[in-house]
């Protein structure tokens, strides 16, 4: 059968339009990439970085990152440029620094570049695998209350408050309630196991957002912008340099523990593991993520990332390559019907990752909270997580955290070697970050 060979797919196990189903809800929980990256990077337009070219170059590496995850990993995660390492590029390596954007697009290249070395040394598969469990399960739990928290975030339900950092939003806003409304009609769905329960969602809130002006139709077909000005623009003369070393080190440790995360929490969650919590397919999965950040850097894109959002489409059951593939498809549809696609309010995705972070949580039932030793590191995994804003940041600190509290306690059987460097690698990161800062 073409869709084994193509996207590992077994009639037996699977069916086509519940893996559609899972595609169409990923796609529609990370299409706001599409919108927010040439926001972010039209800080840069008087510099030559056209937003518009932003937005091609967006799409086509989310589509060649999928769709290699589809076909080569086989598995149903969707890959874009992603958040955070995009703020990192803009607001610290071209603003903070001084440097050009070609400057930051050589470092992505050079990262996907050293990816590709580690994943061929099967480097990354080791990293993973000298994750003790308890911090996997706690990086599944984690990515939950940090998707939970980006949902609240986008639709308006949590805002930034000056005196307590966060707050609730102005519940009379139409978009609140509309959100709101969105959590609830969801919850219900998933109560009584609506197939695509997380799709009608989206859908629904959608509709009734144009009857109370939260969703704004501008269209349905435009012509995609050139990706010329960006194509393959790198500036190789400072390639040795000690900024560019510090540049290229945190973009790569930033995305490496971003897609470690979004890989075994999702992978976690729906049942994708080994009893050690060993991902079937890493070096695949690692292998088209770090091609897609090579890619992307090409097209003049941002580091393109394993999305946590795909946990969404897990959810609905998305297990193979074709939900990739659907999530891809969609990308590239995007570059013609932007306008329609970027209609869809934060409103209506909102509730879905709210709703996928509940799902999440329940790894958090085999982490041993009797042990101290194992229940504070995996505390700090999940609680850093949302609150530092970073997949990343939380499994750093987690793993710092679990070896210094069992070195320091004796048990030093629980630390392997690798284990041992990683935690020395963090600290040497977050010393990185504070020559960044001054």
């Amino acid at each position: 059968m073409i869709l084994e060979k193509l996207f590992g797919f077994d009639a037996s196990k699977h069916k086509v339009s519940t893996e559609i189903m899972a595609g169409l809800t990923t796609f529609l929980t990370m299409a706001y990439i599409l919108a927010i990256n040439p926001q972010i990077f039209g800080v840069l337009a008087n510099q030559g970085m056209s937003p518009d070219a932003v937005f091609t170059a967006t799409a086509l590496a989310a589509t060649i990152g999928t769709m290699i995850m589809a076909i080569y990993a086989k598995k149903p995660f969707g890959l874009a440029p992603g958040m955070g390492l995009n703020a990192f590029f803009v607001y610290t390596v071209c603003i903070g620094m001084g440097y050009t954007w070609q400057f930051a697009l050589t470092a992505i290249l050079l990262e996907g570049i050293v990816f590709i070395v580690i994943t061929v040394s099967h480097a990354r598969t080791a990293i993973v695998k000298s994750i003790p469990l308890t911090i996997k399960n706690a990086i599944s739990a984690g990515i939950g209350l940090y998707i939970a928290f980006i949902g609240l975030r986008n639709a308006g339900i949590i805002v930034t408050n000056k005196t307590t950092t966060v707050g609730l939003g102005d519940f009379s806003q139409p978009a609140v309630l509309l959100a709101l409304f969105g959590v609830i009609f969801t919850s219900i769905l998933v109560v009584f196991r609506i197939k695509g329960s997380l799709f009608l969602g989206i859908l629904v809130v959608t509709i009734i957002g144009i009857l109370f002006g939260v969703t704004h139709p501008t269209g349905i077909v435009s012509l995609p912008p050139s990706v010329a000005p960006l194509f393959c623009q790198f500036e190789f003369s400072q390639i040795f340099s000690w900024d560019m070393l510090i540049i290229v080190f945190t973009f790569l440790f930033i995305d490496l523990f971003d897609t470690i995360g979004t890989v075994v929490g999702a992978s976690i969650r729906s049942g994708m593991v080994d009893k050690d919590g060993n991902v079937d397919r890493i070096d695949k999965i690692f292998m088209a993520d770090a091609i897609a950040t090579t890619a992307g850097a090409c097209l003049g894109a941002s580091t393109t990332t394993t999305y946590v959002e795909s946990a969404s489409g897990i959810e609905e059951g998305g297990r193979t390559g074709l939900t990739s593939f659907v999530i891809a498809a969609c990308f590239i549809l995007s570059l013609l019907f932007a306008p329609l696609f970027l209609s869809i309010p934060p409103a209506a995705t909102g509730p879905v990752l709210v709703i996928v972070g509940v799902m999440m949580m329940s790894s958090a039932n085999s982490i041993d909270f009797t042990d101290y030793s194992e229940a504070i590191p995996a505390f700090i995994t999940m609680l850093l997580m949302p609150l530092a804003y970073s997949i990343s940041d939380g499994i750093m600190l987690g793993v710092i955290s679990y070896v210094l509290l069992n070195g320091l306690t004796k048990n030093t059987k629980k630390i392997s070697p690798l284990l041992l460097v990683m935690a020395i690698l963090f600290i040497i990161r977050y010393c990185a970050n504070i020559y960044l800062a001054q």
